[in-house]
Protein backbone atom coordinates (compact mmCIF):
# COMPACT_ATOMS: atom_id res chain seq x y z
CA UNK A 1 0.00 0.00 0.00
CA UNK A 2 1.37 3.41 -1.02
CA UNK A 3 0.56 6.06 1.61
CA UNK A 4 0.51 9.67 0.37
CA UNK A 5 0.28 12.42 2.98
CA UNK A 6 -2.12 15.27 2.18
CA UNK A 7 -0.79 18.63 3.48
CA UNK A 8 -2.53 20.07 6.55
CA UNK A 9 -3.38 23.14 4.44
CA UNK A 10 -4.37 22.42 0.85
CA UNK A 11 -4.58 25.40 -1.51
CA UNK A 12 -2.86 26.70 -4.65
CA UNK A 13 0.43 27.18 -2.77
CA UNK A 14 0.65 23.67 -1.29
CA UNK A 15 -0.84 21.76 -4.21
CA UNK A 16 2.58 21.39 -5.84
CA UNK A 17 3.91 19.57 -2.79
CA UNK A 18 0.92 17.21 -2.87
CA UNK A 19 1.39 16.62 -6.61
CA UNK A 20 5.03 15.74 -5.99
CA UNK A 21 4.03 13.16 -3.39
CA UNK A 22 1.47 11.66 -5.80
CA UNK A 23 4.06 11.50 -8.61
CA UNK A 24 6.21 9.17 -6.52
CA UNK A 25 3.53 6.48 -6.66
CA UNK A 26 4.39 4.17 -9.56
CA UNK A 27 2.07 1.21 -9.00
CA UNK A 28 -0.10 -0.54 -6.45
CA UNK A 29 -2.89 0.58 -4.16
CA UNK A 30 -2.90 4.10 -2.73
CA UNK A 31 -4.09 5.62 0.52
CA UNK A 32 -4.39 9.40 0.61
CA UNK A 33 -3.90 10.25 4.28
CA UNK A 34 -5.77 13.51 4.94
CA UNK A 35 -6.29 12.97 8.67
CA UNK A 36 -4.24 16.10 9.44
CA UNK A 37 -6.10 18.29 6.92
CA UNK A 38 -7.19 21.49 8.69
CA UNK A 39 -7.78 23.89 5.79
CA UNK A 40 -8.81 23.41 2.18
CA UNK A 41 -10.09 25.90 -0.40
CA UNK A 42 -11.67 25.40 -3.87
CA UNK A 43 -8.24 25.07 -5.49
CA UNK A 44 -7.27 22.36 -3.01
CA UNK A 45 -10.56 20.49 -3.42
CA UNK A 46 -10.41 20.47 -7.21
CA UNK A 47 -6.71 19.57 -7.09
CA UNK A 48 -7.54 16.65 -4.82
CA UNK A 49 -10.25 15.50 -7.24
CA UNK A 50 -7.91 15.85 -10.22
CA UNK A 51 -5.00 13.98 -8.67
CA UNK A 52 -7.36 11.35 -7.31
CA UNK A 53 -8.79 10.82 -10.78
CA UNK A 54 -5.23 10.64 -12.13
CA UNK A 55 -4.41 7.85 -9.65
CA UNK A 56 -7.65 6.05 -10.53
CA UNK A 57 -6.91 6.17 -14.27
CA UNK A 58 -3.37 4.95 -13.76
CA UNK A 59 -4.06 2.14 -11.28
CA UNK A 60 -7.51 1.10 -12.47
CA UNK A 61 -8.93 1.28 -8.96
CA UNK A 62 -9.88 4.24 -6.77
CA UNK A 63 -7.44 5.45 -4.12
CA UNK A 64 -8.63 5.38 -0.53
CA UNK A 65 -9.15 8.79 1.08
CA UNK A 66 -8.93 9.04 4.86
CA UNK A 67 -10.27 12.31 6.30
CA UNK A 68 -10.05 13.84 9.79
CA UNK A 69 -12.27 12.28 12.44
CA UNK A 70 -13.31 15.68 13.74
CA UNK A 71 -12.90 19.37 13.06
CA UNK A 72 -14.58 21.53 10.44
CA UNK A 73 -13.07 20.06 7.27
CA UNK A 74 -15.43 17.08 6.72
CA UNK A 75 -18.51 19.27 7.17
CA UNK A 76 -17.12 21.92 4.86
CA UNK A 77 -16.30 19.33 2.18
CA UNK A 78 -19.86 18.06 2.46
CA UNK A 79 -21.30 21.56 2.11
CA UNK A 80 -19.17 22.19 -0.98
CA UNK A 81 -20.35 18.98 -2.68
CA UNK A 82 -16.95 17.30 -2.55
CA UNK A 83 -18.30 13.87 -1.64
CA UNK A 84 -20.72 13.79 -4.55
CA UNK A 85 -17.98 14.86 -6.95
CA UNK A 86 -15.54 12.34 -5.54
CA UNK A 87 -17.94 9.38 -5.27
CA UNK A 88 -16.51 7.57 -8.29
CA UNK A 89 -12.94 8.69 -7.68
CA UNK A 90 -12.15 7.74 -4.06
CA UNK A 91 -12.92 4.97 -1.62
CA UNK A 92 -14.24 6.78 1.47
CA UNK A 93 -15.91 5.73 4.69
CA UNK A 94 -19.68 6.06 4.47
CA UNK A 95 -19.84 8.20 7.59
CA UNK A 96 -17.58 10.82 6.01
CA UNK A 97 -20.04 11.42 3.19
CA UNK A 98 -22.99 11.92 5.54
CA UNK A 99 -21.60 14.77 7.60
CA UNK A 100 -23.33 18.08 7.22
CA UNK A 101 -21.98 21.56 7.72
CA UNK A 102 -22.26 25.17 6.68
CA UNK A 103 -19.92 27.34 4.67
CA UNK A 104 -20.47 31.08 4.63
CA UNK A 105 -20.40 33.04 1.41
CA UNK A 106 -20.34 30.04 -0.94
CA UNK A 107 -20.67 31.36 -4.46
CA UNK A 108 -20.45 28.03 -6.25
CA UNK A 109 -20.24 24.50 -4.86
CA UNK A 110 -18.10 21.99 -6.77
CA UNK A 111 -19.84 21.57 -10.12
CA UNK A 112 -18.85 19.04 -12.81
CA UNK A 113 -18.34 20.42 -16.33
CA UNK A 114 -18.94 17.91 -19.12
CA UNK A 115 -20.98 19.71 -21.79
CA UNK A 116 -22.07 23.18 -22.89
CA UNK A 117 -25.36 22.85 -21.06
CA UNK A 118 -23.46 22.54 -17.76
CA UNK A 119 -21.78 25.91 -18.36
CA UNK A 120 -25.03 27.73 -19.21
CA UNK A 121 -26.87 26.23 -16.25
CA UNK A 122 -24.22 27.07 -13.67
CA UNK A 123 -23.84 30.67 -14.91
CA UNK A 124 -27.60 31.17 -14.59
CA UNK A 125 -27.65 29.46 -11.20
CA UNK A 126 -24.99 31.67 -9.58
CA UNK A 127 -26.18 35.04 -10.92
CA UNK A 128 -28.16 35.94 -7.80
CA UNK A 129 -25.49 34.79 -5.37
CA UNK A 130 -22.83 36.54 -7.45
CA UNK A 131 -24.73 39.83 -7.18
CA UNK A 132 -24.84 39.55 -3.39
CA UNK A 133 -21.25 38.41 -2.89
CA UNK A 134 -19.55 40.66 -5.44
CA UNK A 135 -21.47 43.69 -4.20
CA UNK A 136 -21.80 43.11 -0.47
CA UNK A 137 -18.56 41.23 0.22
CA UNK A 138 -16.11 42.49 -2.42
CA UNK A 139 -17.76 45.93 -2.89
CA UNK A 140 -17.60 45.69 -6.67
CA UNK A 141 -20.11 47.67 -8.82
CA UNK A 142 -23.31 46.02 -10.16
CA UNK A 143 -21.71 45.71 -13.60
CA UNK A 144 -19.24 43.22 -12.07
CA UNK A 145 -21.90 40.49 -12.09
CA UNK A 146 -22.01 40.41 -15.89
CA UNK A 147 -18.23 40.62 -16.14
CA UNK A 148 -17.78 37.82 -13.61
CA UNK A 149 -20.32 35.68 -15.49
CA UNK A 150 -18.24 36.10 -18.66
CA UNK A 151 -15.10 35.03 -16.77
CA UNK A 152 -16.89 32.02 -15.31
CA UNK A 153 -18.24 30.98 -18.70
CA UNK A 154 -14.85 31.37 -20.42
CA UNK A 155 -12.84 29.37 -17.89
CA UNK A 156 -15.40 26.56 -17.97
CA UNK A 157 -15.51 26.64 -21.77
CA UNK A 158 -11.76 26.06 -21.72
CA UNK A 159 -12.45 22.59 -20.28
CA UNK A 160 -14.86 21.69 -23.08
CA UNK A 161 -12.72 23.03 -25.92
CA UNK A 162 -9.28 21.87 -24.84
CA UNK A 163 -9.42 19.20 -22.18
CA UNK A 164 -11.82 16.65 -23.68
CA UNK A 165 -11.94 15.14 -20.18
CA UNK A 166 -13.83 15.64 -16.90
CA UNK A 167 -13.53 18.98 -15.15
CA UNK A 168 -14.87 20.87 -12.14
CA UNK A 169 -15.41 24.45 -10.99
CA UNK A 170 -15.94 25.95 -7.50
CA UNK A 171 -15.84 29.40 -5.89
CA UNK A 172 -15.85 30.72 -2.32
CA UNK A 173 -14.95 33.92 -0.44
CA UNK A 174 -12.59 33.99 2.53
CA UNK A 175 -10.85 36.48 4.77
CA UNK A 176 -7.36 36.64 3.25
CA UNK A 177 -5.15 37.37 6.25
CA UNK A 178 -1.87 36.76 4.44
CA UNK A 179 -0.42 40.18 3.46
CA UNK A 180 -3.69 41.56 2.06
CA UNK A 181 -6.04 41.50 5.06
CA UNK A 182 -9.23 41.56 2.96
CA UNK A 183 -12.01 39.32 1.74
CA UNK A 184 -10.97 37.45 -1.40
CA UNK A 185 -13.02 35.42 -3.86
CA UNK A 186 -11.26 32.19 -4.85
CA UNK A 187 -12.40 30.74 -8.18
CA UNK A 188 -10.92 27.37 -9.16
CA UNK A 189 -11.37 25.43 -12.39
CA UNK A 190 -9.59 22.18 -13.19
CA UNK A 191 -9.64 19.17 -15.48
CA UNK A 192 -7.70 15.97 -16.12
CA UNK A 193 -7.38 16.37 -19.87
CA UNK A 194 -4.49 16.95 -22.28
CA UNK A 195 -3.25 20.20 -20.81
CA UNK A 196 -2.16 23.25 -22.80
CA UNK A 197 0.86 21.55 -24.34
CA UNK A 198 -1.19 18.58 -25.53
CA UNK A 199 -3.95 20.79 -26.88
CA UNK A 200 -1.64 23.08 -28.86
CA UNK A 201 1.03 20.60 -30.00
CA UNK A 202 -0.46 19.51 -33.33
CA UNK A 203 -0.81 23.10 -34.59
CA UNK A 204 2.09 24.92 -32.99
CA UNK A 205 4.85 22.61 -31.69
CA UNK A 206 6.74 22.71 -35.01
CA UNK A 207 7.43 26.42 -34.92
CA UNK A 208 9.02 26.15 -31.46
CA UNK A 209 11.15 23.07 -32.18
CA UNK A 210 13.26 22.00 -29.20
CA UNK A 211 11.89 24.91 -27.16
CA UNK A 212 8.39 23.41 -27.09
CA UNK A 213 7.43 22.59 -23.50
CA UNK A 214 4.65 23.04 -20.95
CA UNK A 215 6.02 26.50 -20.15
CA UNK A 216 6.23 27.69 -23.77
CA UNK A 217 2.72 26.33 -24.45
CA UNK A 218 1.39 28.34 -21.50
CA UNK A 219 3.22 31.45 -22.69
CA UNK A 220 1.81 30.99 -26.19
CA UNK A 221 -1.77 30.79 -24.93
CA UNK A 222 -1.56 33.17 -21.97
CA UNK A 223 0.52 35.96 -23.47
CA UNK A 224 0.03 35.64 -27.24
CA UNK A 225 -3.51 34.23 -27.38
CA UNK A 226 -2.48 31.26 -29.51
CA UNK A 227 -5.15 28.57 -29.85
CA UNK A 228 -5.48 25.25 -31.63
CA UNK A 229 -8.48 26.57 -33.59
CA UNK A 230 -7.80 28.06 -37.05
CA UNK A 231 -10.75 30.49 -37.06
CA UNK A 232 -9.88 34.07 -36.23
CA UNK A 233 -11.00 35.37 -32.86
CA UNK A 234 -10.71 32.08 -31.01
CA UNK A 235 -8.25 31.98 -28.16
CA UNK A 236 -9.05 35.49 -26.98
CA UNK A 237 -11.00 34.32 -23.93
CA UNK A 238 -7.94 34.12 -21.72
CA UNK A 239 -6.82 37.57 -22.88
CA UNK A 240 -10.16 39.09 -21.89
CA UNK A 241 -10.09 37.31 -18.54
CA UNK A 242 -6.59 38.64 -17.84
CA UNK A 243 -7.66 42.22 -18.59
CA UNK A 244 -10.69 42.04 -16.32
CA UNK A 245 -8.83 40.36 -13.46
CA UNK A 246 -6.15 43.07 -13.68
CA UNK A 247 -8.84 45.78 -13.51
CA UNK A 248 -9.99 44.24 -10.24
CA UNK A 249 -6.40 43.99 -8.96
CA UNK A 250 -6.73 40.21 -8.87
CA UNK A 251 -4.51 37.23 -9.59
CA UNK A 252 -4.89 34.66 -12.35
CA UNK A 253 -2.64 31.61 -12.56
CA UNK A 254 -2.73 28.63 -14.90
CA UNK A 255 -1.05 25.36 -13.93
CA UNK A 256 -0.55 22.73 -16.65
CA UNK A 257 1.88 19.84 -16.90
CA UNK A 258 5.12 20.88 -15.22
CA UNK A 259 4.62 24.67 -15.47
CA UNK A 260 2.64 27.61 -14.10
CA UNK A 261 2.11 31.08 -15.54
CA UNK A 262 0.45 33.97 -13.74
CA UNK A 263 -0.49 37.64 -13.70
CA UNK A 264 0.54 38.64 -10.19
CA UNK A 265 -0.70 41.76 -8.32
CA UNK A 266 1.46 43.61 -5.81
CA UNK A 267 -0.21 41.88 -2.85
CA UNK A 268 1.02 38.43 -3.91
CA UNK A 269 4.52 37.09 -4.53
CA UNK A 270 3.89 34.16 -6.86
CA UNK A 271 6.52 34.01 -9.67
CA UNK A 272 5.09 35.01 -13.09
CA UNK A 273 6.43 31.84 -14.75
CA UNK A 274 7.65 28.56 -13.26
CA UNK A 275 8.80 25.36 -14.94
CA UNK A 276 10.13 22.04 -13.68
CA UNK A 277 7.25 21.66 -11.23
CA UNK A 278 5.74 18.28 -10.33
CA UNK A 279 3.59 17.15 -13.25
CA UNK A 280 -0.17 17.51 -12.93
CA UNK A 281 -2.85 16.20 -15.31
CA UNK A 282 -4.83 18.62 -17.47
CA UNK A 283 -4.94 22.31 -16.63
CA UNK A 284 -5.95 24.15 -13.47
CA UNK A 285 -6.94 27.81 -13.41
CA UNK A 286 -6.92 29.85 -10.20
CA UNK A 287 -8.43 33.34 -9.96
CA UNK A 288 -8.28 35.45 -6.78
CA UNK A 289 -10.39 38.63 -6.65
CA UNK A 290 -9.82 40.91 -3.63
CA UNK A 291 -12.31 43.08 -1.81
CA UNK A 292 -12.31 46.65 -3.03
CA UNK A 293 -11.73 49.28 -0.34
CA UNK A 294 -11.69 53.05 -0.26
CA UNK A 295 -8.63 54.41 -2.01
CA UNK A 296 -8.36 51.60 -4.57
CA UNK A 297 -8.13 52.62 -8.18
CA UNK A 298 -11.50 52.61 -10.00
Amino acid sequence: MNVVDVPSSLDYRTLDHFAEEVSRVKEGKVLLDARRLRWVDPVGMIGLLGLGRHLLDRAGEPPALQLPEGGEVPGYLSRMGFFEAGAGIFRMEDRATRRGGKASEVLLEITPIQENRDVHELVERVQERAALILGRTLHLPPSAVVQFSVILSEVCQNILEHAEAPGWVAAQTYQWTRRLGRQVLVLAVGDVGRGFRGSLSSEHAGRYGDRWSDATALEAAFIHGITRFPDQGRGQGIQQIRKQVRRWNGLIAIRSGTARIADVPEWEDLPPLESGLPAVPGSWITILLPERVEGDRP
